[in-house]
Parts: structure tokens; sequence; C-alpha cells
């Protein structure tokens, strides 16, 4: 079954959507312990958040890239997330969706987060014809991300390293069935009725890619 091009595949529940990153074992292990990111996570930076487990393999190498040692899975809340599509700018100008270049700059200068749209990943980390979400949050999306969407933080570290065990194996059948079960994310109402040429996000499957 072909799937569309830009739609947000999630591990999600009736309140939580499951999102990953990774960090070094000083930042990862903390967050853990005690299920908040710890003083040292810098709050002042943009921070990028995947829905996809497989987009968060190919960035952080299966857990093996320096500073990216500890993959986390972070279950927040669906209104969080819903108000970080709702006020997200696409990353990149494009033609057709944004008015101009000038009307699309100042609309990503104030827009607390960034959509972009990647080639999903297969189990060997190749590219997908098919896209999977970003979502970069920064200033006030930052602050009610960690404060207030986070719901529990998880190390799938052990996870990583066993799936890539496995597919360095061969043993494909094996690695899929472990995989977190990521399925078509429900957009809300609100996130529909929002055009493309605004500062928000219409529907996941609307928007254009970043390239």
């Amino acid at each position: 079954m072909e799937q569309p091009q830009h739609t947000i595949r999630a591990a999600y529940s009736e309140t939580t959507i499951t999102v990953y990153q990774a960090y070094s074992p000083e930042i990862g292990l903390p967050a853990v312990r005690d299920g908040r990111f710890p003083a040292g996570w810098k709050r002042d930076r943009m921070t990028w958040i995947k829905p996809s487990f497989l987009w968060m393999m190919y960035r952080c190498g299966w857990g093996a890239k320096t500073g990216q040692e500890t993959v986390l899975a972070v279950e927040i809340s669906r209104d969080g997330f819903e108000w970080a599509l709702r006020n997200a700018c696409l990353s990149s100008y494009v033609r057709g969706v944004h008015p101009d270049r000038a009307t699309w700059q100042r609309q990503l200068k104030r827009a607390p987060t960034r959509v972009q749209w990647d080639p999903e990943r297969d189990l060997r980390l190749q590219p997908l014809p098919y896209r999977s979400l970003q979502l970069g949050l920064s200033g006030e999306a930052v602050r009610l991300y960690a404060d207030e969407w986070t719901v529990a933080i998880r190390d799938v570290t052990p996870l990583a390293h066993r799936l890539h065990a496995l597919v360095s194996r061969g043993e494909l059948d094996s690695a899929t069935r472990l995989l977190p079960q990521e399925l078509p994310y429900p957009a809300g109402e609100e996130s529909r009725r929002q055009k493309p040429a605004g500062t928000g996000v219409s529907c996941p499957t609307d928007v254009a890619p970043e390239r």
C-alpha cells in the first residue's frame, strides 16, 4: 500500500504521543532518572523532537554517535504536541505555500516551532519515498515542552542496540517485531483548519516537505 507523502506516524495513546531525542549520558541519564530534563539541558537552544523511531536511529546512528549515546523516548501530551503544530512555520521557504520569501521569513522569526519533513528510513536506515516529521522547538515552546508537556522519559538505548545487532545479522523480521508501533496520527480539528500559507500547519499531509 502506498504511503501518503506527508503524514505524521507515531506511537500515541488517547492523551499522549511519544517523540524521540538523543543526548550524551550526562543529559540523558538524569532525564530518565528524574523524569525531567536536568539543569544542564540548554533551554536557550532550539531542540528537535521526532515521532519516528527509525528516523531517530538514522540521526543518532543507533545511539553510537558522540553526544547522542542515550536515546530517549519522551512521552508528551497530545495537547502540547498539537499546540506545537498549530504554531509552527515550515523551516524553509516553499513557493506556492508562502506568499513570498519575506512573508515566510517574518513567520519563521515569530513562530515558536518549526516543521521539517525529511525522508523516512527503513531498518537499514535507507531513505523511503515518503517523509517523516521533525518538529523544532524554541523559546516558549522549549519551556512548555520541558515543564508542562512532558509526562514521562524512558531510556530506549538498549532497544536501539538490540535492533542494530539484529539488523547487522540480517534478522529483519525479528527486528521489525521489536519496533515501536507507529500509526498515522489524527490531526486535531484546529490543526486541520489552518491554511498552509499561515503560520500554522494545516494538516500534516498538506504542508510541503523540507528540501
